[in-house]
């Protein structure tokens, strides 16, 4: 585990703290506007596709875009300022009695609604698929009930916008065929507190010749609940690779407790509860090894690449499944590793050896995270925003 490493920011200012005033305020005071629409602040959906979104737009130095979030509870208030907007991006929001006020008013005024979408999500013809790969109970009435519902109401959602946003080229294909104006690309990336502090872990780890202690750890870090069946994929080779080698550990972040194939060696993991994404950036700099198994469905393979570049920017070496996404974001063997369902063996043994050769590990992760500083900067997506609504920017 790498040691020595800067504590996190002692108090973190989150992007969604601030009053709708003071949101509007931002929002006005630019030559085009954009409100984006999501359900409640959170720390995934929300944060990267809304909250890192419209900070970016609104530090934009030369940008003559400003944005603004809204909330469940603020949307009424929202619709009386339409007139003042250039456009509105829904962001994963299901249809309701608020949100249909707000369209009729954006249809009377000109303003067109943009859906944006990170998961395939939208069309209940996948409904069962979701609900396999998030491992629910198909003989469970009330689980159908949820996510015919929660789908279908996206549905209804995205029925009501002309274009669309989103995170890859296989869900912008998908919503496509939904929307008059098609989709366009818009990525993950960072936002800058958790840029900035993955800067000084990775600065650290340099200052301090990558010097580690103790057993090479694997972390996993898990976002939500349902990951049990992504573990699966790797948990069968990690367990192997255990009992090859007294001398690794297993990290696990979040909710994941259903060790599978790995339940023998529970007493050489380490569980953390959830955390602030700013403190989570720390738990994945310690680790020398990240790994990001998806079980090869429909539903995964348009994924993102965030769990490959919150990685990258501290220095840690990613071992990962195969996904357009993910294929893209790495270059294999080179800034992390892709492996195939029966190459896990091989790439845990790699990724452990790598680890204990700490020149060759800094070769290969230095290089990787300056890229990857580079390439998904905090700021790197006022640029695409602004393209794919550029044709809605009217006045």
């Amino acid at each position: 585990m790498f040691t020595d490493l800067p504590e996190p920011p002692s108090s973190v200012k989150d992007l969604w703290d601030s009053s709708m005033a003071e949101r509007v305020g931002t929002m006005l005071d630019g030559e085009h506007r954009v409100a984006f629409v999501y359900r409640t602040p959170d720390t995934s959906t929300f944060r990267y596709r809304v909250a890192n979104t419209v900070d970016a737009l609104n530090h934009e130095p030369a940008g003559r875009l400003r944005a603004g979030w809204f909330c469940d509870d603020e949307l009424r208030a929202l619709t009386r300022i339409v007139p003042e907007l250039d456009a509105i991006v829904v962001a994963r929001y299901p249809w309701n009695a608020a949100l249909r006020e707000l369209a009729q008013k954006a249809t009377s005024h000109g303003v067109p609604m943009i859906f944006d979408c990170d998961d395939l999500v939208f069309d209940v013809d996948f409904a069962e698929l979701v609900m396999s790969s998030l491992g629910k109970d198909p003989d469970v009435n009330a689980e159908w009930d949820v996510w015919f519902a929660y789908m279908g109401r996206l549905n209804a959602s995205l029925a009501a916008c002309r274009g669309a946003t989103t995170t890859n080229s296989l869900l912008a294909s998908r919503l496509s065929g939904y929307v008059e104006d098609g989709a366009a690309i818009v990525p993950n990336v960072l936002n800058r507190t958790q840029q900035e502090y993955s800067r000084e872990l990775l600065d650290a780890k340099v200052a301090g010749r990558w010097r580690r202690s103790g057993p090479v750890t694997v972390g996993y870090f898990s976002g939500t609940p349902s990951h049990v069946r992504d573990f699966a994929v790797a948990s069968t080779a990690l367990a192997r690779l255990l009992d090859e080698d007294d001398d690794v550990s297993v990290r696990i972040v979040g909710y994941l407790d259903d060790l599978g194939a790995l339940e023998p060696h529970r007493e050489r993991v380490e569980f953390q509860k959830f955390m602030h994404y700013v403190e989570l950036q720390r738990s994945i700099a310690e680790v020398e090894v990240n790994i990001a198994p998806l079980s090869h469905t429909a539903f995964n393979i348009c994924k993102s690449d965030l769990k490959f570049f919150e990685a990258a920017v501290v220095g840690t070496w990613t071992v990962a499944s195969h996904t357009p996404s993910l294929d893209e974001a790495i270059e294999d063997g080179v800034t992390g590793r892709l492996a195939k369902a029966h190459e896990w063996d091989a790439a845990l043994h790699e990724a452990v050896a790598l680890a204990r050769d700490t020149t060759a590990y800094a070769d290969r992760a230095l290089p990787a995270a300056e890229d990857a500083h580079a390439r998904w900067a905090w700021d790197s997506v006022a640029e695409p925003l602004t393209r794919a609504l550029e044709p809605y920017l009217r006045r």
